[in-house]
């Protein structure tokens, strides 16, 4: 939540001030409760932690006030409610309408943030389908667009990398699963797919010595020998450094074997012409 910045929050801070003094949430019947009680009884049991009151409150406020000053914050909070509540895709539409019905309130970067987090709560396991994940890291961007210097850009960096990190580890995990079956050129595929798209990760140094191992199982010596390079150069302190490296001899042997084959095969075939 942001700290309190402006007059609105200043207001709110007196309305709750006043209302504790009164005792307004005890003593006034709820149906008749004038809107500006009511926000401060709804924020008061927000507070408190009772999110499924307070969310009944935030929708009266939000119904039949839409053209208040304070309606913006009644919406947010009844977005808030349902996140506390972990009814996350509830939330991300409550903070969707906060952006297009409020577009000049000073939550929309919150709210903004909030839908991104929202997806994110949603994304299960990395083994499972991500299309929540995907929808984190698309809400992510939408705020980068928007709100490039708000003060939530941090938490939504952080966010975008936890969300790229998932998906990493998925594609990852089925280039590992490939190469255990033996199945190395798909395995390489998919390890290309993560040093293509995910190459900032955690996933990428293993990604590059995987898909070294899986070209020289395939005898693709050349370009494995161009992926381990590409794997001593991104990463120098490597902890697959020693098996790289001894991969890379291997591999130079292998070479050499080849041309020297070659080499006498081309004589063979001379002297046979002669």
């Amino acid at each position: 939540m942001r700290q309190i910045k402006n007059s609105k929050w200043l207001l709110l801070g007196l309305m709750i001030l006043i209302g504790i003094a009164a005792g307004c949430s005890s003593s006034k019947n709820l149906a008749k409760m004038p809107p500006d009680e009511r926000l401060v009884y709804a924020k008061k049991l927000f507070d408190k932690g009772r999110y499924s009151d307070a969310k009944l409150q935030f929708q009266i406020l939000v119904l039949n006030n839409p053209g208040s000053s304070f309606v913006d914050m009644a919406q947010f909070y009844l977005a808030e409610c349902h996140f506390k509540l972990k009814d996350y895709l509830i939330a991300a539409n409550e903070y969707e309408k906060l952006i297009n019905l409020y577009p000049q309130s000073e939550y929309v970067d919150d709210a903004q943030y909030k839908i991104a987090l929202a997806y994110y709560k949603l994304s299960p396991k990395a083994e499972l389908d991500q299309k929540y994940t995907y929808k984190a890291i698309e809400e992510c961007q939408k705020f980068w667009e928007e709100f490039p210097g708000s003060e939530h850009a941090p938490e939504v960096a952080e966010l975008l990398q936890k969300s790229r990190e998932k998906l990493a580890k998925k594609q990852y995990k089925t280039g590992d699963l490939y190469r255990r079956m033996g199945y190395y050129r798909s395995a390489v595929l998919s390890f290309d797919e993560v040093l293509a798209k995910f190459y900032d990760t955690k996933y990428a140094e293993s990604a590059y010595y995987w898909k070294a191992h899986c070209q020289y199982r395939l005898n693709d010596y050349k370009e494995a020998r161009d992926t381990i390079q590409a794997l001593l150069a991104k990463f120098p302190k490597t902890k697959y450094k020693s098996k790289a490296i001894n991969m890379a001899e291997s591999i130079e042997k292998k070479l050499e074997k080849e041309t020297l084959q070659k080499q006498m095969n081309h004589s063979a075939n001379a002297s046979l012409l002669q």
